[in-house]
């Protein structure tokens, strides 16, 4: 289905998922249950225990947990305005006229695209999933997905200020950048399934309403659906960034493949939002240039909160999936720009 001719691709949606969110699987447990133990866990501390809400950990968890929501909402609201947008105001045949009818030359096509959105991995995920309920083949919404938040003039730019007088950094991040979405998006059209794909359906829209009114619906529901995930991206974040201390990075700084894999599994638990990350990057002065690199493209194409995000959006099965093969394609592809540009 997704090597053939054209870009328009079927996709399976989840008819268990109707309405607000997910609905309730197996267990019986959605994002915003969690989300809503959290605020019940905090309230019964603040009135049992409130010394424990003042302990160093916490106030750390605390920080890194409001930081990486804050920073990431913003840029959410836009995706999440975008995708409704394209969902209820585009209409289907705008995408075919387009994008190339072979999927292998839509891939590269959809990946440039992402040079023109100024936003965040949080503002991509919304709107590739809406890119694909519009009939867009899976691997070209996934190559938009994966280059948006990567290659938009607001990170080359951010990336160029934290990195003074070394444009080949930049030059490095994009084609790095650009080169994975485009590779993962190749992927999934000589791999991928449609069955992997389990999109949430969105609500019906009222019989005679306005494409105002199906507008607003059609954005109440993704932000509902996809901020819950977001919460539970960002808790992780925090959890999984506090308990890493800064000595440990210190050490391995010293075995250029080492440095390499601690800095991509550090971009995937700090999930730090990808107008922001290269700041970071510059100030881990202990590393090399690629290792800053590989964290650099890992982070805005896998983090804890992006494979929330799209557990939410594209099913849990899509993301147990494609998280890992794009964590290793990142890898290998920064490592071999880092080796040639920088």
């Amino acid at each position: 289905m997704f090597g053939g001719e054209s870009v328009i691709a079927e996709v399976r949606v989840d008819d268990s998922r109707v309405g607000e969110g997910r609905a309730p699987d197996r267990a019986g447990l959605r994002s915003t249950d969690l989300l809503g133990g959290l605020v019940a866990v905090l309230v019964l501390l603040h009135f049992l225990a409130p010394a424990a809400l003042q302990q160093p950990v916490v106030l750390a968890w605390s920080t890194v947990f409001v930081a990486v929501c804050l920073q990431a909402l913003p840029f959410l609201v836009l995706g999440v305005a975008l995708s409704a947008a394209i969902g209820t105001l585009v209409p289907p045949s705008f995408f075919a006229r387009v994008l190339p009818r072979r999927p292998g030359l839509a891939v590269p096509v959809a990946g440039m695209a992402g040079v023109v959105l100024p936003g965040c991995e949080c503002a991509s995920v919304p709107v590739a999933g809406s890119l694909v309920r519009r009939g867009v083949t899976p691997a070209a919404a996934l190559a938009f997905l994966l280059a948006a938040p990567a290659v938009n003039p607001v990170v080359l730019v951010a990336t160029a200020v934290a990195f003074p007088g070394q444009p080949e950094m930049v030059a490095a991040r994009f084609v790095a950048s650009l080169g994975v979405a485009v590779v993962m998006g190749w992927l999934w059209t000589l791999l991928g399934r449609s069955e992997w794909l389990q999109l949430a359906r969105l609500p019906v829209p009222a019989p005679g309403g306005t494409r105002f009114t199906d507008y607003r619906e059609a954005m109440q529901h993704d932000l509902v659906h996809a901020g819950g995930f977001l919460v539970v991206g960002g808790a992780a974040a925090a959890t999984l960034g506090v308990l890493v201390p800064r000595s440990w990075l210190d050490a391995v700084a010293d075995s250029p493949v080492l440095a390499v894999l601690v800095l991509a599994g550090l971009a995937v638990v700090l999930a730090i939002c990808s107008e922001a990350d290269a700041f970071v990057a510059a100030s881990l002065t202990s590393f090399s240039l690629t290792a800053r690199l590989t964290f650099l493209v890992v982070g805005p194409a896998v983090d804890v909160k992006l494979i929330a995000l799209q557990a939410g959006t594209f099913g849990r099965g899509f993301a147990a999936r494609f998280a890992p093969v794009t964590l290793v394609v990142a890898v290998l592809i920064a490592s071999a720009v880092g080796a040639v540009l920088l």
